[in-house]
């Protein structure tokens, strides 16, 4: 009873953390950073919805690997904006504090969007399996009801993580350092200012993280190599090519998210550094999201022509 008292006195002591992110640099270095984060802030925001508005008003563009990259682009607006405006905020205004309960919140949907995002590239994986390598049976396995309950499975997926990850972590007491070395409330700076035992937590965190991270990643390599295989066996090199390039953006995209997410919390504890841990966690919390839809507007000729289409159209109405 002691102890229970002495850990709720010492929660309550502690009402608001600091983010120290970027604050050891200098001042004309820090507005330079925050140029460009906020440029970068826009395109990809711009890049997103013009995604979801492009797939939403062609209806030519309404198959399910456009509904599947729609539900993409929504969740890389809501992950992004989790992040990056309070970092900005940092950055500008120099307004380093934040609440417990934000703290709290903007890790919470930290994990929510970013393990949905792994489940739901996993199922564009699947998407692109069944297209090449069972295409008779594509619209009957891919019909619309079935690709909602993919799109919700994988939304979901992440609240189960979120809610027992973020619910157990503020469940510790805090005392002592508020400082979260960090530009934004991740689980392992937040949790060094913990005062209690955290070895069953970080457990829990190291199993989690691996089970969420690497089970998407399994279906996907399962899925490319059934789709690989599949590939090699056809006749025709413009029947290689056209299967290729409907899953090159896809591939490229799993490739830039688990590339930079697996360096950041997979590597050894000796080269894991707070500063290089920031720089690598800049790569999968504001470079991708600016470079999902650049990659698939680019690589992509339906999307590319639909935006064309709608871009003459906005032309011609400002011109009249």
């Amino acid at each position: 009873p002691i102890s229970v008292l002495m850990a709720a006195e010492n929660w309550t002591t502690v009402t608001e953390f600091v983010l120290l992110s970027f604050s050891t640099l200098q001042p004309k270095v820090q507005a330079l950073l925050f140029l460009l984060f906020l440029t970068i802030e826009l395109i990809t925001l711009m890049g997103n919805a013009l995604i979801i508005l492009v797939t939403t008003v062609d209806s030519g563009l309404h198959s399910p690997m456009y509904f599947f990259l729609r539900n993409l682009s929504f969740l890389e607006i809501g992950f992004n904006l989790v992040i990056v405006p309070k970092m900005l905020g940092t950055l500008l205004a120099h307004d380093t504090n934040i609440s417990f309960l934000n703290c709290a919140i903007q890790m919470y949907f930290f994990f929510f969007f970013g393990a949905s995002e792994c489940f739901l590239l996993a199922t564009m994986a699947y998407d692109r399996y069944v297209a090449i390598c069972d295409p008779l049976r594509y619209p009957v396995i891919m019909s619309h009801k079935a690709c909602v309950q993919l799109a919700a499975a994988s939304w979901l997926s992440g609240l189960p993580v979120a809610t027992v990850q973020t619910t157990w972590l503020f469940s510790f007491p805090f005392c002592g350092s508020n400082q979260v070395n960090h530009f934004f409330c991740d689980s392992p700076p937040v949790l060094k200012l913990v005062c209690a035992d955290t070895a069953l937590f970080e457990i829990y965190a190291i199993v989690g993280t691996i089970l969420v991270v690497m089970a998407p990643c399994l279906l996907i390599l399962g899925s490319y190599v059934c789709i690989g295989s599949t590939i090699i066996r056809m006749p025709s090199v413009e029947g290689k090519r056209k299967a290729f390039s409907t899953c090159s953006s896809h591939l490229l995209v799993v490739s830039l998210f688990y590339g930079s997410a697996s360096l950041t919390y997979f590597r050894p504890k000796s080269n894991n550094s707070p500063e290089s841990k920031k720089l690598l966690s800049l790569s999968y919390t504001v470079v991708t999201p600016m470079l999902n839809p650049i990659i698939y507007s680019l690589r992509n000729k339906e999307v590319k022509t639909t935006l064309y289409h709608i871009l003459h159209r906005v032309l011609g109405c400002l011109k009249i």
